[in-house]
């Protein structure tokens, strides 16, 4: 099925996912928007694309910067967030003000524009650490930190924002993703991108916990996969959608298919667990393979190569 719309905005564009969505959109030949404040995205990111978009710098808790991003879209993608965990836990006033506030403006630039289709991307943490593997959309939500009740609240009103106002708003729960572009300097960065820029140094990365927690790791193009999917399905308007393997990881394992693949022997130094982190976390896809059509298309070992091949041409 060809993409159905010719022009689409992209709030966080200028992020580790956000600027692999925006190649792929780019191909489908979209005419992209791109909002980003570059608080923790990179221009640099879009350096591929750059000559295709149009990037406005704005943040999306500035309300009429974003009814002017979305003029004329006839689809939103908004990844725009504070997503680090321990930030929000730090600062929870200033995350609920772009990931609360932000995200319903969002939606509400959707409804002043009559755009007609918004993806939300959410997160895996709102299952908190339910004993329940896999996770899947039914259960309870049982959010750990103030990241995760954000990103609960977010999908509430994306529901509302179909019920009430008729817009096709999807929410997918995305669990660890990992490739290119990931920034391991960032607060935001995942385990990865930090374990890979510390094997890469010859240093030892610290592990907090004792490392048998377990994650459900996915390539980011598969997740771009995803978000197209959503875009273009029928039948996903309001409801909440996993993205992810259905395979799980623990991290001291990982740690060691990373030395194994930069060729180093470091041991890990480890620290007590950080609050709000989770013990375990692999998603049931069965709602994601029914509705989207969505199936993973990247072993974990293939984008973990194609992810060190990365960091290594830009250490």
């Amino acid at each position: 099925m060809k993409f159905p719309f010719k022009k689409v905005l992209v709030t966080g564009g200028a992020g580790f996912i956000g600027s692999h969505l925006i190649e792929a959109l780019v191909a489908e030949g979209c005419q992209v928007t791109v909002l980003d404040n570059l608080s923790s995205g990179h221009i640099s990111n879009l350096d591929s694309v750059i000559d295709y978009i149009s990037f406005c710098r704005g943040d999306i808790r500035d309300l009429p910067t974003i009814e002017e991003a979305a003029r004329d879209c006839e689809a939103i993608f908004h990844l725009a967030a504070m997503v680090s965990v321990p930030q929000t836990v730090e600062r929870p006033l200033e995350s609920a003000a772009i990931n609360d506030l932000g995200t319903l403006q969002i939606f509400e630039a959707a409804r002043n524009n009559n755009v007609g289709c918004a993806v939300y991307i959410s997160s895996s943490a709102i299952y908190g650490d339910e004993p329940q593997s896999p996770k899947h959309e039914g259960m309870n939500p049982k959010p750990l930190s103030p990241y995760a009740v954000h990103k609960l609240s977010g999908e509430y009103y994306a529901r509302l924002y179909h019920e009430l106002y008729k817009i096709k708003t999807t929410s997918l729960r995305l669990f660890n993703v990992f490739g290119p572009r990931q920034d391991p300097s960032s607060p935001y960065s995942g385990v990865i991108s930090i374990f890979m820029s510390k094997a890469i140094a010859k240093s030892p990365p610290t592990i907090y916990g004792d490392g048998n927690q377990s994650r459900d790791f996915v390539y980011v193009k598969d997740v771009v996969k995803a978000c197209l999917l959503a875009a273009k399905a029928e039948n996903t308007a309001g409801i909440a959608v996993n993205v992810g393997t259905g395979s799980s990881l623990e991290i001291n394992r990982l740690w060691e298919m990373i030395c194994q693949i930069t060729g180093v022997k470091i041991k890990p130094q480890y620290m007590s667990p950080r609050p709000g982190d989770i013990l375990e976390s692999v998603a049931d896809l069965q709602r994601a393979k029914s509705l989207l059509g969505f199936e993973p298309e990247y072993s974990f070992e293939k984008g973990l190569a194609h992810t060190f091949e990365w960091y290594k041409r830009n250490r």
